[in-house]
């Protein structure tokens, strides 16, 4: 685990030190509320003398005003104090989470593989709001109980410091149970928050598959994993939860031994009259009034170490690092076209090699085709130009020029991606295309949509282009969500496109207006294409066919036809008769 002084100073500097003057003020509520117990048990002892014993009745009312007086500034003082510690918590976790969020978006597509969606919401969400509540009422505690415990133990010690010594003399006794415990209760609670990133992870995989659970008889199964994930959340936060009860348990052990010194010792006293009963009672009072504080300040250290389980969580993600970098020394520029070309790229994931000294060159303005088996290295040939991911060997070059010496912002302008699977958000269809380009006018986006043919479905939606998509874009079919991703591609106006399978999911009739889109997306661009329908590979200037990572074969169809190799099998394999593949390529 991290060290404890580390995440609390980083924390401090990067979130906490802003926000002083605030809880400035909080620490001069705290200071006001926590003292005000301090005389209320000091003035036990006058009361007890002056009115129950002396029989004064002037002082009943000058003591009735000074106690109404008092718990009226303890009123406001407490909720000043909890009103701005809990802001400054909710600011503070605020400004994490969106750094937060800032930085997973610079991460790799490696590192999303490597981390389900679920685990890492609940990270941002979860543990972000765990460690607000957490820090919040730690901070509130420490400030305000610390102050009550000096004032009640100062008014005890006045008393008399022989008593005050007697209640913690079974301290030591304590010590390293009290130790123990904080050490279980922070590995408990990292525990239990993996167990809720489990519990979310499992969720989200059964929300976003319910229609092959459904189709596949699979409730009972999923239910099952459910109910699995929940039950070692619930095992793992017991645990944590019997640590954090433990804490002020060991209090109450403390406070009956020191009691039982007190009362036998400081007893006999006020029968031999040594002691008046107003100082017995302003003594318990204060010692009675000062365990409570001293329970909560034993539980706040099961709270630290909670709070703490979330922080190690939080800046973990913090300290990942992209393994593809920009350097951001590079000033912006606008590509000028030119082939594409890859030199010698080797590649692997991992330990699996993909790319094997992969050579090819895509020219400008021609439409090229990637061709082969699953696992031949097509997608990877798309994430390398776009630097999603970056060879570990050779070149990849446009227009002469090497990608990794460009801007990325600048690159990555360079392209339109229409993939297999459309992304689209929530948001209405006026917005998933506007994302090809933030600053686009409406005029620009309509037409990019009359020219995808995303007007002829969305006339009939309530609200037209201003309809919502729906999340992933459950409101429209398969073609549907296509043509509004190619209408993002035609409004982004890209060089060079990038097409991943785009018609590999869709019906016949779907297929040919997506098709006769993508036809008009693709004039005058420079297009590569992962081949899987036949029209693509027909038309297309050159076939490209990869196997394990290297280019077998090149050229126009009808001559890799005639040449009776590599292609040729593949075609009679997945294309003869026109017929639709038996798996598409990946």
């Amino acid at each position: 685990m991290s060290n404890s002084k580390d995440l609390l100073r980083r924390v401090w500097r990067g979130y906490v030190s802003k926000h002083l003057p605030i809880l400035g003020i909080a620490a001069i509520f705290m200071l006001v509320e926590g003292s005000i117990l301090g005389v209320l048990s000091y003035m036990v002892q006058p009361m007890f003398d002056r009115i129950l014993v002396a029989g004064e009745n002037a002082a009943i009312g000058f003591f009735a005003i000074t106690i109404f007086c008092l718990f009226v500034t303890r009123a406001f003082a407490g909720f000043g104090q909890r009103y701005l510690v809990v802001l400054v918590g909710l600011k503070v976790v605020t400004d994490l989470q969106k750094d937060l969020a800032g930085h997973l978006l610079t991460l790799d597509t490696q590192f999303f593989q490597r981390n389900p969606p679920g685990g890492l919401i609940e990270r941002v969400r979860g543990d972000a709001q765990a460690l607000q509540g957490a820090a919040s009422q730690a901070l509130m505690i420490i400030g305000r109980d610390s102050v009550r415990l000096l004032s009640l133990l100062a008014v005890a010690l006045w008393i008399d410091w022989i008593w005050a010594l007697l209640i913690f003399v079974g301290a030591p006794i304590f010590v390293l149970p009290l130790l123990a415990l904080q050490r279980r209760i922070r590995r408990k609670t990292y525990s239990s928050r993996d167990a809720s990133a489990g519990i979310s992870t499992r969720l989200d995989e059964v929300f976003h598959g319910m229609l092959a659970i459904k189709v596949n008889g699979l409730e009972a199964h999923e239910r099952s994993r459910f109910g699995v994930a929940v039950d070692k959340f619930l095992k793992v936060s017991r645990q944590a939860q019997m640590g954090q009860a433990g804490m002020p348990a060991l209090i109450d052990m403390l406070s009956a031994v020191g009691f039982l010194f007190v009362l036998i010792y400081g007893g006999q006293q006020i029968v031999d009259g040594q002691k008046t009963v107003g100082e017995f009672m302003s003594f318990f009072t204060a010692m009675a009034l000062l365990f409570d504080p001293m329970r909560r300040l034993s539980s706040v250290s099961g709270q630290i170490q909670a709070a703490l389980a979330s922080l190690e969580r939080l800046y973990a993600l913090m300290d990942e690092q992209p393994r593809v970098t920009p350097d951001l020394s590079i000033p912006p520029r606008t590509l000028t076209g030119g082939d594409i070309v890859l030199r010698d790229v080797h590649f692997s994931y991992d330990d699996q090699p993909v790319l094997d000294g992969l050579s090819l060159t895509a020219p400008e303005g021609k439409t090229t085709a990637l061709v082969g088996a699953s696992g031949a290295g097509k997608s990877t040939v798309f994430n390398l130009l776009t630097r999603l991911i970056e060879p570990q060997q050779g070149q990849v070059t446009i227009g002469g020029t090497d990608i990794m010496g460009l801007n990325m912002g600048s690159l990555r302008q360079h392209f339109a991606i229409v993939s297999q699977d459309a992304a689209l958000f929530d948001e209405s269809l006026r917005q998933n295309i506007r994302l090809g380009r933030l600053d686009a006018e409406d005029a620009l986006i309509e037409a990019a949509a009359e020219r995808a043919m995303v007007s002829d479905f969305a006339q009939g939606l309530p609200g037209g282009l201003d309809a919502p998509a729906g999340p992933r874009g459950a409101n429209l079919s398969g073609g549907q969500r296509q043509r509004v991703a190619i209408a993002r591609a035609m409004l982004r106006d890209a060089p060079v496109l990038l097409l991943d399978e785009p018609t590999s999911a869709l019906d016949a009739k779907s297929e040919q207006v997506i098709q006769m889109a993508l036809d008009r997306l693709s004039q005058g661009r420079t297009t590569l294409v992962i081949a899987h329908r036949l029209a693509t590979i027909r038309n297309a200037d050159k076939i490209i066919v990869m196997d394990k990572g290297r280019v077998v074969e090149e050229g126009r169809h009808d001559d890799l036809l005639a040449a009776n190799g590599f292609y040729a099998q593949l075609y009679e394999l997945q294309f003869r008769d026109g017929q639709e593949p038996v798996e598409a390529a990946q």
